[in-house]
């Protein structure tokens, strides 16, 4: 090969890097600017040191499934059928071919989950998408100003987690009771030059006081960073944040602590971890580090919410080494935080995973994954 033809294709390799480069900016939007957070208990006088055990359970799975994980619990609106909607990621095992993302709901009257089904599966994806779909997981669930259902999911395609994108689904069903859920792709979320890959979703979005909401999501390409995304109240993406610096910190939570001053809590990959923190006080445009919480972490989810100003919890892993103990913990300002509740404590070889919550009908809900088989849940209430 010559120097001519050296140099021409290296100047095509440079145009087209440049390309898409260019049209990754093109397509991602700006900074969003400042928001304002809401609750969804800041009516009700109840301090988390108030809440206490009311009932248990476990949620139903669908047919023939021997693995589930990754729930995500949806507060249904006052006067719905139903008070929760709980989706998650079910099949044979983690990552298997027949892995779909399964729903149930808490009916208000009969005070039971319904039988589990499938609303999300890979195939139907993969067709509406125009490419293929190899596996699915963490779907998380928003309602938007209409009350109409969004799903946002990990999809990969060749690859492991780490070639994953966030896809967003929303309801084209009439109605969202359990039974008639039907869902279809708007995008895939435009959040990176590389095909937007190696992005993940895990944690449930702070709501905000125009109807939209923040999404916590994470990168995780071997450095792993978090990142929230803008939505408005129809569901259109509006911009980007980075939230950290730290390139071992993933699956962010969010916790409002004012309109816009909110914590980010986020799961540590390092050996001996800790609860990694950063903060806003400027309603997510701009992100500082703080230092780690003096809460363990052994490289697990953590799972949270601001019920009211001031009053937030947290679901998080307390074993050194693994994931075989359950906590609920309650702070005012999202760093100093006050045992509540011991949720599980198993033998070292159990695991209680990936806990997520919600606020309905006066009650806390959190759900969460037992050994990767079933989910189950909890429900606190006031003390008497």
């Amino acid at each position: 090969m010559n120097f001519s033809s050296l140099s021409l294709r290296l100047l095509a390799a440079m145009l087209a890097t440049g390309a898409v480069l260019g049209l990754d900016l093109w397509q991602r939007p700006a900074t969003p600017a400042p928001a304002q957070a809401v609750w969804p208990a800041t009516s009700v006088a109840l301090p988390f040191s108030a809440l206490q055990l009311a009932e248990r359970g476990v949620i139903p799975m669908p047919p023939d499934t021997a693995a589930a994980h990754a729930s995500t619990l949806l507060a249904m609106p006052a006067g719905h059928a139903a008070a929760l909607t709980v989706f998650w990621f079910s099949g044979e095992r983690e990552s298997g071919p027949n892995v779909q993302i399964a729903a149930s709901q808490f009916d208000r009257a009969r005070q039971q989950w319904a039988p589990a089904r499938f609303v999300v599966n890979r195939h139907t994806l993969a067709a509406q998408l125009g490419f293929g779909v190899r596996r699915l997981g963490n779907p998380v669930a928003w309602l938007d100003a209409t009350g109409r259902m969004h799903l946002f999911v990990v999809a990969t395609g060749w690859g492991g987690w780490a070639a994953s994108r966030v896809l967003h689904l929303r309801q084209t069903s009439a109605g969202n009771a359990l039974q008639e859920l039907t869902f279809e792709p708007v995008r895939i979320v435009p959040l990176g030059w590389l095909w937007n890959t190696s992005h993940l979703v895990r944690n449930a979005p702070q709501p905000l006081a125009d109807g939209g909401m923040v999404l916590p999501v994470h990168f995780e390409l071997g450095l792993k960073y978090p990142v929230a995304l803008r939505f408005d109240r129809n569901g259109e993406f509006l911009g980007t944040t980075r939230i950290s610096r730290r390139n071992y910190s993933l699956q962010p939570a969010l916790l409002a602590s004012t309109a816009t001053e909110w914590t980010a809590l986020m799961r540590d990959e390092r050996p001996n971890g800790r609860v990694i923190a950063a903060r806003t006080a400027d309603g997510g445009r701009t992100w500082a580090d703080l230092p780690d919480l003096n809460l363990v972490n052994p490289d697990s989810a953590v799972g949270g919410m601001a019920l009211a100003p001031g009053q937030i919890v947290l679901a998080h892993n307390t074993s050194p080494g693994s994931r075989a103990a359950l906590m609920l913990s309650g702070s005012t300002n999202g760093t100093d935080w006050t045992p509540i509740h011991a949720m599980e404590q198993g033998a070292e070889i159990d695991e209680y995973s990936y806990p997520a919550m919600a606020w309905v009908d006066g009650s806390l809900w959190v759900s969460y994954t037992v050994d990767r088989q079933r989910l189950a849940w909890q429900r606190f209430g006031a003390k008497p």
